[in-house]
């Protein structure tokens, strides 16, 4: 029998590697950058083009490489960092990721022009497809200028597997937002298609994140610092009035490298508990500094998730650092005790004796009195109170709830039967409210109840999502324009979904720098915090999984659904009832939210009569 065992080819090998590293041009991105920012860059520009399908382009003025050097850089496993094996356990860069010049050049075409300070000529490299395509002398500036086109070119399975534009956009911001947070003493600069998104100068963390983030969150930071044996922690995290349900930025940071820990967050929110509702979010930036001997980067391909050898005690210095920031910096309302132009308060005096008080009543009333204009009316009294009003009360004890014969269709104990509608009576009020949150009503199986939260969102997001279709909905104009910011990454999304916002009745102006003044809020919006409900729309949208114009509609719909439905407590009259039970019957599903939430249930006749006895 023949062998079967086979070394595979560099060519092959360098693209299986490529699956493990280069996932999509965000990929691209990170690791370019974070080369250029090992190679002591100070000023740092990535231009893409087609989201990086066509091109990505990374020009940094680090120390730039040799001929030799640059020739090497490609090759398989080939690293400046690691000499032996202990330097794996040892790293304060970027970490080791030997293989991430290899694996672009095995999926692109890249050129890569170099040059070292001190020399007046540098290197221009041609690669394609792991193969050297040529390599010359070439004027160029001192650092390095890499240029990878045609991404997955040799791949077209990767390629077919890219997400839409807006997407893989979306996705390189957030890389690049994650690299420019921990480096705020560098120059970033960010350009799509010829057009600047990010221009983040040099300065320190706070103004980093107020240039990335915009200058409201500025307002809502509070400091953290705390140095221990064990670790440093330091950063800001937000006031417990920032509290939001979703698009909360948080970020945890360990050794420079963004990481996600699902455990160090509850040890954040555990510091907020009982300042924030429950299911709110705070914004956080934590920078964790700790020995690299303690942890270990590597058990994750894109290296976003860290074991710690001691999470424990981390997870109570996080939580002990944020709960004194909370402390000595949040504003707490203090007593006033200045009693000028104050009602003066007498001071107990026991020897001061006090009067009794009198006591007002009429000797004459006999309450068992029958001749009703013979007895003294008392002030006040209900005959007073309710004189010249007629109560309309039915006159038959049966007609509660109504009794008039309905289709003979079988009753769901979870669900309205299928054409069931409430039972209507001209003689008596048709429906009852309870406790503000429950709409009551007959139907020949029972007793119906509908939740009017759930009932109104039912119908106000089949309204919207018709309206996005239709295109077709007012705007109402504003007096005075807010202005909203957004996060470069989130005015992807924004740019994204504009289309649909402008057909459900937003008017929205760019004012440059990821802002935007509302203009106009759809028609029966008032009252409404539009540009929280905006940035609650764009969150859900950056949430949507599918790229489909059908998910992404269903999702803003929901958005504003929520946000303008009837609130629970709030009380109706019976008109307002009546028009809402009407219209929640005229919607395509009458039992569930869109979220799967039951709306309305029905407490059949026979256990009602069960529970009478």
């Amino acid at each position: 029998m023949s062998d079967i065992i086979q070394l595979l080819p560099d060519s092959v090998a360098n693209q299986i590697a490529a699956g493990e590293v280069i996932q999509r041009p965000a990929s691209v991105i990170k690791e370019l950058v974070e080369n250029a920012v090992d190679a002591g860059a100070t000023a740092i520009n990535v231009l893409v083009v087609d989201a990086g399908r066509t091109s990505i382009q990374v020009i940094d003025n680090g120390t730039g490489m040799s001929e030799t050097d640059a020739r090497l850089a490609f090759e398989r496993h080939a690293t400046s960092k690691i000499r032996k094996a202990d330097d794996l356990f040892a790293l304060h860069t970027m970490g080791f990721r030997g293989e991430a010049l290899a694996s672009i050049a095995a999926v692109a075409q890249v050129e890569l022009k170099t040059r070292l300070e001190g020399r007046d000529i540098g290197t221009h490299l041609s690669i394609s497809g792991s193969r050297v395509v040529g390599q010359e002398p070439v004027a160029c500036p001192v650092g390095c200028n890499f240029m990878v086109e045609n991404l997955f070119f040799n791949v077209p399975a990767r390629r077919k597997f890219l997400k839409t534009n807006a997407t893989e956009l979306n996705n390189i911001v957030a890389a690049y937002e994650r690299i420019v947070l921990v480096y705020p003493a560098i120059s970033f600069t960010l350009h799509s298609n010829g057009a600047e998104m990010m221009n983040l100068r040099a300065g320190s963390l706070r103004q980093r994140i107020t240039d990335v983030f915009g200058r409201r969150i500025s307002q809502d930071l509070l400091p953290v610092e705390v140095d221990t044996a064990l670790c440093r922690i330091r950063g800001y995290v937000g006031k417990p009035e920032s509290a939001r349900k979703k698009g909360v930025h948080e970020y945890f940071f360990v050794n420079g490298r963004y990481m996600k820990h699902p455990y160090f967050h509850k040890a954040v929110m555990n510091a907020f508990d009982r300042l924030v509702p429950v299911g709110m979010q705070v914004p956080y930036f934590i920078y964790i500094e700790v020995d690299p001997a303690n942890i270990d980067v590597n058990i994750h391909p894109t290296k976003t998730e860290i074991k710690f050898e001691n999470e424990q005690a981390v997870w109570q210095i996080i939580t002990a650092a944020v709960k004194d920031s909370i402390g000595r910096f949040c504003e707490v309302p203090t007593i006033d005790f200045d009693t000028e132009g104050c009602p003066d308060i007498p001071v107990f005096d026991p020897g001061n004796g006090a009067a009794q008080p009198s006591v007002d009543f009429n000797p004459a009333y006999n309450p068992f009195k029958t001749d009703h204009q013979a007895r003294p009316k008392m002030p006040g009294s209900w005959e007073e109170m309710y004189s010249g009003v007629k109560a309309d009360v039915p006159s038959e004890p049966d007609s509660l709830f109504g009794d008039e014969e309905m289709a003979e269709e079988p009753a769901d104990a979870a669900g309205a039967p299928a054409g069931e509608a409430p039972a209507a009576d001209d003689k008596s009020p048709v429906h009852y409210q309870y406790k503000g949150r429950y709409i009551m009503t007959a139907v020949k199986s029972g007793l119906m109840i509908i939740d009017q939260h759930r009932a109104d969102l039912r119908i106000r997001y089949e309204r919207y999502l018709a309206q996005f279709g239709g295109r077709a909905a007012g705007t109402q104009r504003v007096l005075f324009p807010e202005v909203v910011q957004f996060a470069p990454s989130d005015a992807v999304v924004l740019d994204k979904v504009m289309p649909e916002l402008e057909a459900i009745g937003f008017e929205l102006t760019a004012l440059g720098q990821n802002s935007y003044a509302v203009n106009g809020v759809p028609a029966g919006f008032d009252g409404i915090d539009c540009v929280a409900l905006l940035r609650t729309m764009v969150a859900d949208a950056l949430e949507c999984s599918s790229g489909s114009v059908d998910e992404l509609n269903k999702s803003l719909a929901m958005s504003m659904a929520r946000a303008a439905a009837i609130p629970e407590g709030q009380v109706l009259d019976n008109m307002a009832m009546e028009s809402l039970v009407n219209e929640l019957f005229a919607c395509s599903n009458v039992n569930y939210t869109p979220d799967g939430k039951a709306i309305i249930c029905i407490l059949p006749q026979r256990e009602i009569e069960q529970l009478l006895g």
